[in-house]
């Protein structure tokens, strides 16, 4: 299936004006949204760690030049950045690419081997069942797919240990769980709470005044996170004990879900919520 960028024109609509702006594209993916950035007249750099998107990020780079950069690194690694940008996009969560290749192991419609990694690099999730005690993964099904029956269900993937995406689907007996489980054994192959959390921890201090970051997210745990994030970043009035420094403050953007025609084109954008604050000062 086509990547189709989701919420974009949402995302484009909260961004306002951005020619001649710089904006970094923390989740480059298909590379759908820096390319209505670029096209739009946007500076862009972006991030992404799986190496499968270089091949479009380089052709991206050849044909916008100097107004397009690529870092092959996870977006956390936006801390080692030493400019400030009128913008930072995250586009969270799994793409259709990723989904769509049954060897990358993340889905679990079609069979592959139980990799989930997203850089192709480090421990799969198989690495993981075995490294991990039937109490670790219970916890690990438990804090990101929030499963119900956590400890059962741990007890049989540590027991059969299995190899590929069609035998952990066979050892989950309820349909409704089989989404949590693979959602929860690939965020913490990929670690991708401690990723988000560490990135936007540095986000106040590399965005500009009158700057905006916006997040796309698609399955409760991270919302829940932006959504606590952005709420304090709002709520923020400062260190008492040091008067004499004001902490950055944010205005929200009012919260985006899909429009009943985005839902019709694209189904994999039923659970999005886009989510944005502009800094003030």
């Amino acid at each position: 299936m086509k990547h189709i960028p989701v919420l974009l024109d949402a995302v484009m609509q909260a961004l306002g004006n951005v020619d001649n702006k710089k904006i970094v594209d923390a989740t480059f993916g298909a590379g759908g949204y820096s390319r209505a950035f670029l096209e739009s007249g946007a500076h862009v750099i972006a991030f992404d760690r799986d190496p499968n998107v270089r091949a479009d990020a380089e052709k991206m780079a050849d044909e916008y030049g100097n107004k397009f950069t690529f870092i092959p690194k996870p977006f956390s690694n936006i801390s080692d950045l030493s400019d400030t940008y009128d913008a930072f996009v995250f586009d969270l969560g799994i793409s259709s690419m990723q989904i769509d290749i049954p060897k990358r192991g993340f889905s679990f419609r079609g069979n592959g081997p139980l990799d989930m990694r997203m850089s192709e690099s480090g421990m799969s999730a198989m690495d993981l069942i075995k490294a991990s005690s039937v109490e670790d993964l219970a916890q690990i099904l438990r804090n990101f797919g929030d499963v119900k029956k956590a400890g059962i269900l741990a007890r049989a993937i540590k027991s059969a240990e299995p190899a590929t995406t069609f035998e952990l689907k066979s050892l989950i007996h309820n349909p409704r769980d089989v989404a949590p489980v693979f959602q929860a054994l690939r965020i913490a192959v990929n670690d991708e709470i401690g990723e988000l959390k560490r990135a936007l921890d540095v986000v106040p201090t590399k965005l500009n005044v009158g700057g905006k970051c916006i997040c796309v997210t698609f399955h409760s745990l991270e919302d829940r996170i932006v959504k606590e994030i952005f709420r304090k970043w709002t709520n923020s009035i400062g260190d008492p004990h040091m008067p004499e420094v004001e902490a950055p403050h944010f205005i929200p953007i009012k919260t985006i879900s899909p429009s009943d025609k985005e839902l019709e084109n694209n189904s994999r954008s039923r659970s999005a919520h886009m989510r944005g604050v502009i800094k003030s000062y």
